[in-house]
């Protein structure tokens, strides 16, 4: 079975890579839990074993979980032509070049530990040592490094000696002098791979009153799983969403409880529905991980084994006796995978649930993920607004797949446009130079000097003297650069590594011939090309792709139009800390607060405006992913179909316009604005407008005059151009 790596994860290996010919001999890979740090490391696994000779890959887990042949059997199931082994297999046949062999060191370190015998344990450093005297070298990954590893662990570690240990975990331990590659929770969820939110205690009142805080606890989990249930079968997608009620490990009064609340439902060991999983005691786990499984609910004692992989898990119930416990990430973490792996445009589907009164969990939960963790509730669409319509777009075709010659003819006709190249390479050559590109054999880097009258001058290089220190060009100690610097280029446009490699090389570089390409440079000149002047190339590269290019339009045909409508209701997410929690009345659903999150800062005070100007009769919020919100389809210029969600729809003086708010204008008049695509999608904006006779446009801040603006005809990044005006003079009347 193939699987296709995601954006991240080809990233995420790229920059492993560049690690392993680094000096560091620790590597910390940080990955939130269900990011597949497993596919992540076994395809850098075999990437590395395939440019590298006389390599043996060890792998080391912790806990009783069987950790290691999960990890074995994922690497058998999506990566072929790999030779894996179990510390069985090994006492058989040894170490073997190019092997990725999957221990539990526990079996090796726990004391009463049956694994291995005596006898067993001095052949296991036996084959190590003859395996170093075959001149193989040995990698090793210790998988949930925080978990359990001890100065026995460690040992065992030693055994090998290893120049590269490649630490990784959700929670990683810190290693002095390690090389960080970290993988953000941004990434994996704009990639559909765990849950959005995590919503605590929703639709809680202010203060509850219960006879029975674990009946209440576990009414809310199974109304919200059965919920739930139904919305995954209209999307025809079986899963079976699964409720996890974790007990205090202090207690056992609580078990007896649960259970009996469960029978009441219906939910039995005897009819399969309810599942237990305490030290010494499991019951119904079989194909538990299963989306299609008829499991209910799994009552557990403690946080689930290392590497319990469930994604269908989408509802903890955190129950507690009379002292709260210390919170754990990796219990939340259990709840936080899609089960198909993606996401599907719908907020209450895209979440996962958390129920408990232990204050200091909930306390936990939200400084762990800030913003990822709120208070949610559910609000219902105003009646008077239940038949306003407008059109959306939505793909035809799924169109997910980058065109390497999309990108590159892009990339072409953006370098030409902007730097105004022709076939004259030498005068191509100069212009880049003119417009801050720098040519030269050697490494720059840049540091500075001058005399500074206060501290805080020291971080302002105006006024500072750049000094340039040039490195001759060492294609082992700079290769890695090039390598890693690329792979980052391939992600601001969507491509792997070898097809953004070649396009360079054709663009820029002198080996391989293209009728189109725009500057000659040798090898090694790419080479210094890229790393000196990465940070305008990624920003050119960004700026191609959302580029007006003249011959990149939508066909239609890959466009559908439909009906929208505001849905009937939503799963509402705010901020219960905030000092204001004001109803914004003029929303179309009832219960909007002024404390709505995820919010910008531009998006707040745009909602406030709608709130207190006069003229305005209500303002709904755009969603920013899904089938049942308002988008706009248009095409980059990687050749892929995306689509726009502009922010808000206004209904003021009778007239519906639409707006889309974004970063906004310092006092100096700089824009804080990070979308390169602002103006293609102001373009988008005003095209969908004009079809449909409506009005809108671009809103932001203006700091200096403290009010918001807004453009509506030809949009211009300057705040001082003619473009802007006064939201109030445009709108309010």
């Amino acid at each position: 079975m193939n699987i296709s790596l995601l954006n991240f994860q080809k990233a995420a290996i790229e920059r492993l890579m560049v690690a392993m010919q680094t000096t560091n001999r620790e590597i910390i890979l940080k990955a939130p839990t269900g990011s597949g740090k497993t596919i992540i490391l076994t395809h850098f696994m075999k990437r590395y074993l395939t440019e590298n000779e006389n390599v043996v890959w060890v792998w080391l887990t912790p806990g009783k979980g069987n950790l290691e042949e999960q990890s074995k059997d994922k690497m058998d199931k999506y990566i072929h032509m790999v030779k894996t082994k179990l510390i069985n297999d090994l006492m058989t046949t040894g170490f073997k070049k190019n092997d990725c062999v999957f221990i539990n060191w526990e079996k090796l370190t726990k004391k009463g530990n049956k694994a291995l015998s005596e006898g067993e344990r001095t052949n296991f450093k036996e084959w190590i040592e003859k395996a170093l005297k075959e001149n193989l070298e040995f990698k090793i990954i210790i998988d949930e490094s925080h978990q359990n590893f001890t100065s026995k662990s460690d040992e065992i570690v030693q055994l090998f000696k290893a120049d590269k240990v490649i630490r990784c975990s959700a929670t990683p331990t810190k290693v002095p002098g390690a090389t960080l590659i970290e993988v953000s929770e941004k990434e994996v969820i704009e990639e559909g791979l765990i849950k959005k939110l995590i919503v605590t205690n929703e639709n809680f009142p202010s203060s509850v009153i219960t006879n029975d805080q674990t009946e209440y606890l576990l009414e809310h989990a199974l109304n919200k799983q059965i919920e739930l249930r139904k919305l995954f079968l209209s999307k025809k997608s079986d899963v079976n969403p699964l409720i996890v009620v974790q007990l205090p490990n202090s207690s056992d009064s609580l078990l007896g409880a649960v259970e009996n609340w469960f029978v009441s439902k219906g939910i039995t060991y005897e009819n399969g529905q309810l599942a237990l999983w305490l030290s010494g005691k499991h019951l119904n786990l079989k194909d538990i991980s299963e989306n299609f499984s008829k499991q209910v609910a799994i009552i557990i004692k403690q946080a689930v084994a290392t590497g319990w992989d469930c994604p269908r898990a989408h509802i903890l119930v955190k129950l507690r006796d009379n002292m709260d416990e210390v919170f754990e990430i990796q219990t939340v973490g259990r709840i936080r995978r899609m089960p198909e792996a993606k996401h599907y445009g719908n907020d209450i589907m895209d979440s996962c649930y958390i129920y408990t009164f232990d204050e200091k969990f909930i306390k936990g939960v939200k400084e762990s993920l800030g913003s990822g963790a709120l208070d949610a509730c559910t609000i219902f669409l105003k009646n008077e607004y239940k038949d306003f319509t407008l059109v959306k777009e939505q793909r035809a075709l799924v169109n997910d797949i980058t065109d390497p010659r999309v990108v590159q003819k892009s990339l072409t006709e953006f370098f030409k446009d902007k730097y105004h190249l022709t076939n004259d390479k030498g005068k191509n050559k100069l212009s880049l130079s003119l417009n801050g590109y720098v040519f030269e054999d050697e490494i720059v880097k840049y540091t500075y000097s001058g005399d500074v009258v206060e501290l805080a001058d020291l971080t302002d290089t105006e006024k500072m003297n750049a000094v340039a220190i040039k490195v001759p060009l060492n294609t082992h100690v700079h290769g890695r650069d090039y390598h890693h610097y690329v792979a980052k280029l391939g992600s601001e446009v969507h491509l792997e590594y070898q097809y953004i490699n070649a396009i360079i090389q054709r663009l820029f570089g002198d080996k391989v011939s293209f009728w189109n390409k725009l500057i000659n440079l040798s090898t090694k000149q790419v080479y210094c090309f890229v790393i000196n002047n990465f940070q305008l190339l990624s920003n050119d590269f960004k700026e191609a792709m959302a580029a007006e290019l003249k011959k990149i339009s939508l066909d239609l045909k890959f466009v559908n139009s439909n009906t929208f409508k505001f849905p009937q209701s939503f799963m509402f997410t705010y901020d219960s800390t905030k000092r204001n929690q004001i109803e914004y009345k003029r929303n179309v659903y009832n219960g909007y607060l002024s404390s709505a999150e995820k919010r910008s800062a531009g998006e707040r005070l745009f909602e406030k405006w709608c709130e207190t100007s006069p003229g305005i009769d209500w303002f709904y919020k755009n969603g920013d992913k899904g089938d049942e919100y308002l988008s706009i389809a248009y095409l980059d210029n990687s050749g892929t179909i995306k689509l726009f969600y502009p922010d808000y729809v206004v209904s003021i003086n009778k007239e519906i316009w639409i707006i889309e708010t974004k970063g906004g204008f310092s006092r100096s008049g700089e824009s804080q604005d990070i979308d390169k695509f602002t103006g293609k999608k102001f373009q988008l904006l005003k095209d969908y407008l004009f079809k449909h006779s409506l009005k809108g446009g671009i809103v932001r801040y203006d700091a200096n005059e403290q009010e918001l603006c807004i453009c509506t005809d030809k949009y211009n990044d300057d705040i001082n151009s003619e473009s802007w005006k006064s939201l109030d003079s445009i709108l309010v009347k």
